[in-house]
């Protein structure tokens, strides 16, 4: 449904997004992830055809953005970060005025306009000034006008910008009943967001992809040992020195520590489970073991690995 092909923009001598490939399959939530100026909102505008390419080439169904950008865009609903809404207008009649603008058959207009507004619980709000609404009743009205014409395709650039946490759950619910129908594209700084939404995602570095993969198995990949967290009830240096003897147990951190106990964090080899032996090694030196626990990789671990090594180009390189 979206593909893009060795796709570079450079500013002058700069560069914005670097040979970038990326496909997007019908029916799928992709979440964009990456540092502020890694280039999130640069390839969004790229994908919507605000901007053309440099170099490479953008499909969106079929339809190059620059050789058939008509055709491509008609198939693309796109919500920027902040939307494209006017103040004085009523709800209703901006999302008129955007069915219209989309080409929606004049005939079908207020059909279209009265099912998006219902979908986005909207019908309630229909005659008030968007500039008088809520900012998360703004959002949903951003929502509307991006589906209005019933795209095949959506690009949201941080929807839950600026949304208490209570708009934040709506939306993500909108978002997650849209993607039922559409192609979605997402951009967001809300890492649990796109572990909640996205089936796929890409981590974007200084204009560079460097990871496209499910959540959980982007967690996998970077995820060189287990870490095992344990409280236990004894004195510290002989706990620490006995659980650095089992087998598996890689390194040993003291974490917290307490009258009697002490809380480690243990890096142990991949693939091994040293838990059992853990047990009975501290059981047979009456050692109490208060908590023991596996700690898995999320995508906070995975967005800060690759975003702080050396992935991608340097940020404002030039062009050789």
């Amino acid at each position: 449904m979206i593909e893009l092909e060795r796709v570079s923009k450079y500013y002058g001598n700069r560069v914005g997004v670097d040979d970038l490939n990326l496909s997007v399959p019908k029916g799928q939530i992709l979440g964009l992830l990456g540092p502020n100026g890694a280039g999130k909102t640069t390839t969004m505008r790229l994908i919507t055809g605000y901007l053309e390419p440099t170099k490479g080439k953008i499909t969106i169904a079929g339809y190059d953005v620059v050789e058939d950008g008509l055709k491509a865009r008609r198939r693309i609903g796109y919500l920027p970060e902040n939307p494209p809404v006017y103040p004085d207008m009523s709800v209703e009649g901006y999302l008129t005025f955007v069915a219209r603008i989309r080409e929606v058959p004049r005939s079908e207009v207020t059909q279209a306009v009265q099912h998006v507004m219902g979908r986005l619980e909207l019908t309630n709000v229909r005659k008030r000034l968007i500039g008088r609404l809520s900012k998360g009743y703004k959002q949903r009205v951003g929502l509307a006008q991006a589906i209005v014409h019933t795209p095949d395709v959506l690009v949201l650039d941080e929807p839950s910008s600026g949304l208490d946490p209570k708009q934040i759950t709506e939306i993500r619910e909108l978002i997650r009943e849209l993607g039922k129908e559409h192609t979605v594209i997402l951009s967001s700084h809300i890492l649990p967001e796109v572990s909640a939404l996205c089936e796929q995602v890409a981590i974007i570095n200084k204009g560079k992809i460097v990871a496209v993969d499910r959540p959980k198995s982007l967690a996998q990949h970077i995820q060189g040992s287990a870490t095992l967290k344990a409280t236990v009830k004894g004195p510290r240096e002989d706990v620490v020195r006995t659980v650095q003897q089992v087998e598996g147990v890689l390194a040993v951190k003291v974490t917290k520590e307490g009258e009697g106990y002490v809380s480690l964090s243990l890096d142990v080899v991949k693939g091994s489970d040293p838990r059992e032996e853990l047990f009975y090694t501290l059981a047979g030196r009456d050692w109490p073991l208060l908590e023991l626990t596996r700690q898995e990789a999320n995508l906070e671990d995975v967005f800060l690995q690759l975003t702080t090594e050396e992935a991608g180009a340097k940020e404002g390189q030039r062009r050789a």
